[in-house]
Parts: C-alpha cells; structure tokens; sequence
C-alpha cells in the first residue's frame, strides 16, 4: 500500500523485529531514518541487471529507493520521503528486494 502524508510512522521500538527478517539490512539513524543494504555481486552486468528489477519493482510499487551502483555491488536504501522516514511498505519493499536478490543468485 502506497504511503501518504498522514501515513504513520514505524515506531523504532518495531525495527528489530521487523529486522529479523530481512537478511543484512540495517537501519541507518538520522534525521530521516533509511533502511539500508548492500549487495554483492561478481560482475557489473549482475549489478546492472539487478538494479534494473528494483527498478522494475518501484515502479509496480509506486514507491521508488535510492539504488547506488558500482561494479560488483549495489546498494538500496528505502526510506518514505512524504513521512521523513520508515513506513512498514518500506520494510515490504525490502523484502521483495531481498527475494529478487535471491532469484537473480539462482539463475
């Protein structure tokens, strides 16, 4: 579900448990909090292919993550900018990142 500007935030006291699920992501605390993970990958075409599904998956979503590639690694940070900060379709979004993650690694 699409976040609007009345959304509620995640409390933090929630993050860990929401955390537990989601292999290697970590929260990165500021003034906006961002749900953060870095993927590894062998070659800059994996890299680019991968963005390229979150890409994909935003778009479905209408909800759209920071992606930073480079060769061998990609890094997403979801965050909800009309809340400044974690909304649990974040916590979603990252899940389904994670399971693309594991789709690309099996092919």
């Amino acid at each position: 579900e699409a976040c609007t500007i009345d959304a509620p935030l995640v409390d933090e006291k929630r993050f860990a448990e929401l955390l537990k699920d989601l292999e290697g992501w970590e929260i990165i605390f500021g003034d906006i909090n961002i749900l953060s993970k870095n993927y590894l990958f062998n070659s800059y075409d994996d890299s680019i292919k991968f963005s390229m599904d979150i890409a994909k998956l935003a778009e479905d979503e209408d909800h759209h993550p920071a992606i930073l590639l480079e060769w061998g690694s990609v890094r997403v940070q979801w965050w909800s900018h009309k809340i400044k900060g974690l909304h649990m379709n974040d916590f979603i979004c990252a899940a389904k990142t994670q399971a693309l993650y594991k789709l690309l690694q099996k092919n």
